[in-house]
């Protein structure tokens, strides 16, 4: 995401300067681990963590793109550690944390962002892309839970996990591959939130709706048309208003929150889902 995308959403100077309902310092002594920070909503999550005074640590596999992300966050004053990293290898993210904590001494935050997808009809959803979808959106968050916790529970340490999903309730055509993903997110993040409050680790997620960033790519003009249809709102979110839903889990603001999913998408749950590459042959004109 570059001053020269505004198609794609909020520029780089949009970010360092839009508003914001959090107080400067809040995250001052706080490192946050953002997956997927190189571009997109991650980067936009990162910008107001940097803005709010945390350390951060990204991640993601283009090098290139993460340097670059990199150098423009410590502009915003923060401390910044990149490393190229898979999600789908415990190994990899097990020499993630690794770094982390010899940069830092470890993390407070994880936010989950890094996960892909691409539209397909489901009936013709290859099996490969099924199992990469499903690898990278499910497994690598769950890997990178479960070693941030495990580490949070030895050390004896506080922490909190900010699962980012996409739409799955009432589902997505043409994503089925990536609904069945992140509801598996939605329901395990529930799930390890009642086992690991005794440790003080809070889990929760935030679900977007249709968002402006440069995720949208892999759609057709046709189907960023439905998009903007696709909430009451009739518009679509920006990734800073991700961040802030972010923030506000990962904060002391959300202390007494744990194994919760909030919905940041303009009320696109209550209405329904949009069809992001076009509707498929076999429905005839004027059929839903």
């Amino acid at each position: 995401m570059t001053d020269g995308e505004v198609q794609f959403g909020l520029t780089e100077a949009d970010l360092a300067r839009i508003p914001t309902g959090f107080a400067p310092g809040l995250f001052d002594g706080r490192v946050a681990l953002v997956s997927g920070g190189g571009s997109g909503i991650g980067k936009g999550i990162a910008a107001l963590l940097a803005r709010l005074g945390a350390d951060l640590v990204i991640c993601g596999r283009n090098e290139e793109r993460l340097a670059r992300s990199a150098d423009w966050l410590r502009g915003l004053g923060a401390r910044v550690l990149a490393r190229p990293a898979s999600i789908r290898e415990p190994d990899q993210v097990e020499a993630l944390m690794d770094a982390a904590a010899a940069e830092f001494g470890g993390i407070d935050l994880l936010v989950n962002n890094a996960g892909g997808q691409f539209p397909k009809d489901a009936i013709d959803i290859p099996y490969k892309g099924w199992r990469a979808v499903v690898d990278t959106n499910l497994n690598g968050t769950w890997y990178m839970m479960q070693n941030a916790a495990r580490r949070w529970r030895d050390a004896g340490r506080p922490g909190a996990v900010v699962n980012i999903l996409a739409p799955f309730w009432p589902g997505m055509p043409q994503l089925a591959h990536s609904t069945a993903a992140r509801a598996g997110v939605a329901y395990m993040t529930k799930c390890v939130a009642v086992e690991w409050a005794p440790l003080g680790i809070r889990v929760n997620g935030v679900n977007p709706g249709t968002i402006e960033s440069s995720g949208q790519r892999v759609y057709p003009a046709e189907g960023l048309a439905t998009f903007k249809r696709s909430s009451p709102m009739m518009r679509m979110g920006n990734v800073h208003d991700i961040a802030q839903a972010v923030v506000y889990l990962g904060a002391h603001s959300g202390n007494f929150v744990t194994g919760e999913i909030i919905d940041v998408d303009g009320g696109r749950h209550c209405r329904g889902g949009s069809w992001p590459a076009g509707k498929p042959a076999y429905f005839a004109a004027g059929d839903p």
